[in-house]
């Protein structure tokens, strides 16, 4: 990929209009069973802990995360589709629904999270600039 100087220090490149939810590009997310995306933008640096990434993930319907997570970059989610749960099947505590936004700097835990029928999230990923 070539970044885009108009980017500055996020590695993107300039794209128009593409249709985001059709079928190529999706792959399985590892780690994470049902749960894949796809990379619509952008690229980390982990080691120099730089970078941005926007995606678009999909968990099938009966997915579930049990433990939280925590990573060290910054993450914003937006709820396209379907819903997602706070929690566990055994103990629901919120269900997030369409429009559902969060915004949460590096190193928060969040989570667990499962889905009964599924969902569809966009992603923003991001190191905080220096």
């Amino acid at each position: 990929m070539t970044a885009n100087p108009g980017f500055g220090s996020f590695l993107k490149e300039h794209r128009e209009f593409f249709n985001a939810l059709d079928d190529d590009g999706w792959e399985a997310v590892p780690g994470f069973d049902g749960v894949e995306a796809k990379l619509l933008s952008g690229q980390f640096d982990h080691d120099n802990q730089t970078g941005s990434v926007t995606k678009v993930s999909r968990w099938a319907a009966g997915t579930s995360v049990s433990d939280p997570q925590i990573h060290d970059w910054c993450e914003e989610v937006f709820i396209i589709s379907g819903s997602l749960s706070i929690g566990t099947p055994k103990h629901e505590e919120r269900v997030l629904e369409p429009g559902t936004y969060a915004v949460r700097p590096a190193d928060i835990p969040h989570g667990p999270f499962f889905t009964k029928d599924g969902c569809v999230m966009l992603e923003f990923l991001y190191y905080a600039p220096k």
